[in-house]
């Protein structure tokens, strides 16, 4: 297929099957689209949905998410995981405003330097909510080309990543970018998937290099696997006589940035510091069940401990700890394993009241 063959054939595709009523997609701006982007990245679209709506019933312009606060940000995101993310949105919004009036860059250069905005990013920005051509080279997208050209090596690599960025820019077309852009993501995710590709749907099939070979699965080349190491951690869950967990909030940059945990120890002994520090005097621990976190280059095993405690007046002052109200929960950052630990010391705490 000629460049002009093929984005005919991706546009008459999309003009029949593409995905038109996503939320992001109704009342398109910049901002709109960009926050579905920074959301979409490494999550699928099933589970942004729901977040997408609660974010932008919030936080509804970019005016309004640069004046929030970001605990609530970080509140609004919790769940979705990859929390610079947000942390970066964040700072985004902020640079619009201050250095931008509110408006985005139309330029895809300026768009690749603010803050978690990389050169797919800007891309998708500025096709789909202002009509330039850019091309983009989403995970979505660049499992469909990989296979259309049976592009060899790891796209992780720089020399094969440079190579795909040629192929997209080349077919990448000069009209409707808009829909060219969102017809290949859609391509992606709903035909040309990773273990299952429907080909005989796929309006690309007669050009595609990957099928013709019968070697649709061996492209994109997959990353060398290695075995992710393992960490474990004790994180004691601390609750006053009023139901309340002991929380602090996390430096804002590294693992959880800016995000309320439990403290994590390597064992109950270490305790007696927070308890010396805090003025607590301690009760039985008792072990619930643990539970392990997947990063994406290690594991975190968790060991959960619910201990009552009992406070003296004017104990955990400090502004980085507070007591997190299980009943009326605050609108906080919690890391998603913390979360389902706030829910099962709740359960633990009201099954021991009613026994």
């Amino acid at each position: 297929m000629s460049p002009e063959q093929f984005g005919a054939a991706v546009l008459g595709w999309y003009d029949r099957h593409g995905r038109k009523d996503l939320p992001w997609q109704q009342g398109i701006t910049p901002y709109r689209v960009w926050v579905s982007e920074i959301m979409l990245q490494q999550t699928q679209v099933g589970t942004v949905l729901g977040y997408f709506d609660r974010f932008m019933d919030a936080l509804p312009t970019v005016e309004a998410l640069a004046a929030a606060e970001e605990d609530e940000v970080l509140h609004l995101w919790t769940g979705l995981g990859y929390y610079s993310r947000a942390r970066n949105l964040h700072k985004t919004a902020k640079i619009v405003v201050e250095r931008h009036g509110g408006e985005f860059p139309r330029d895809v250069e300026k768009l690749a330097e603010l803050p978690g905005i990389g050169r797919s990013t800007a891309g998708a920005i500025a096709s789909l909510s202002m009509g330039l051509r850019a091309p983009i080279l989403d995970g979505n997208v660049k499992r469909v080309l990989a296979r259309y050209v049976a592009q060899s090596g790891y796209p992780g690599e720089p020399k094969v990543a440079r190579q795909l960025w040629e192929v997209a820019e080349r077919l990448t077309p000069q009209q409707r970018v808009n829909h060219y852009t969102q017809a290949m993501m859609d391509l992606g995710a709903t035909l040309c998937t990773r273990s299952k590709p429907s080909c005989l749907l796929c309006p690309l099939k007669q050009g595609c290099r990957a099928h013709l070979l019968g070697r649709e699965t061996d492209f994109p080349v997959p990353k060398p696997r290695k075995a992710l190491p393992q960490k474990r951690t004790l994180m004691p869950l601390l609750a006053n006589r009023e139901n309340a967990i002991l929380l602090y909030k996390r430096p804002s940059t590294g693992l959880w940035g800016g995000l309320w945990s439990l403290p994590e120890l390597d064992d109950l002994a270490a305790l007696e510091q927070i308890a010396d520090r805090y003025q607590l005097e301690l009760g039985e621990p008792r072990e619930l069940p643990g539970l392990t976190h997947t990063f994406s280059h290690f594991q975190l095993a968790i060991e959960p401990w619910l201990i009552r405690v009992h406070t003296t007046a004017g104990s955990v002052e400090e502004a980085d700890w507070l007591w997190y109200n299980l009943a009326t929960p605050p609108r906080l950052g919690l890391a998603a394993p913390v979360k389902t630990l706030l829910k099962r010391a709740a359960a633990e705490l009201n099954a021991g009241e009613t026994s």
